[in-house]
């Protein structure tokens, strides 16, 4: 993988290992939120429904990357289930680099559901599972997922207050938030304005998904700065400053 922006001694480009790439994500100590997402150049989100489609070597790479250098992985219901999300630590190579980080080798998936929808006997009703919901979410959901061990956090009344789950989140000490959708999130997080980054990758393809990275129109203009690029094999890696 090359890095083109920054460049490094004077010169255009700089390859980088795994460490490097390592070093190109790691965020100086403190709060944070970081959105990560695979984008075709149109701005489709998915292939026949999932991400994975569009996905890359390289792509591979900077999402185990994030999720290893993460406090805590946040991720909306509808995502988590087209994926099927499991705990972060269900991925050798994620916990492995975590490990050689000095990191516990897992970290907790929030799975954010304004009405309590995470499954109580699903791959994610685990005691490292945190569900993120709110007042207005069925008690008797709750109550059944607090008794399978996951983590509740009530945030909100009739819909999920991002910023208070943030502050949750933080509490348990988990600051270093990653995002990785879907566009109903993103756009929830940008509407709040609590995105720090975005780190998006560019995938050379042309879908026409109705799956889009923005769930709709934001009331105002979010103009993220581009900070850094990394290339491989045509596929474009980038991180962008998003000023609150």
């Amino acid at each position: 993988m090359r890095r083109l922006l920054p460049g490094v001694g004077g010169e255009g480009t700089a390859d980088l290992d795994d460490t490097g790439l390592v070093e190109a994500y790691r965020l100086p100590p403190g709060r944070s939120l970081r959105v990560d997402f695979v984008t075709a150049l149109d701005g489709s989100v998915t292939v026949g429904g999932r991400s994975g489609g569009l996905g890359s070597p390289g792509d591979r790479r900077v999402f185990r990357t994030l999720r290893a250098l993460a406090d805590v992985v946040l991720v909306g219901h509808g995502t988590a289930a087209a994926e099927g999300y499991r705990p972060v630590d269900a991925d050798p190579s994620v916990a492995g680099l975590r490990t050689v980080l000095d990191r516990p080798a897992s970290a907790p998936v929030a799975v954010v559901s304004r009405r309590a929808s995470l499954a109580p006997d699903g791959r994610l009703a685990v005691p490292s599972t945190l569900l993120v919901t709110c007042a207005a979410a069925d008690p008797d959901r709750r109550a059944a997922l607090a008794a399978a061990g996951v983590g509740v956090l009530v945030c909100g009344d009739d819909d999920v207050d991002l910023p208070a789950a943030l502050d949750a989140l933080a509490e348990r000490g988990l600051e270093q938030v990653l995002c990785e959708g879907g566009p109903a999130l993103l756009s929830a997080a940008l509407a709040a304005g609590v995105v720090d980054e975005l780190d998006l990758t560019l995938a050379p393809a042309l879908v026409g998904s109705p799956d889009r990275l923005l769930a709709g129109a934001l009331a105002d203009v979010v103009r993220p700065r581009l900070v850094q690029l990394l290339e491989e094999d045509g596929v474009l890696f980038t991180r962008y400053a998003v000023d609150r």
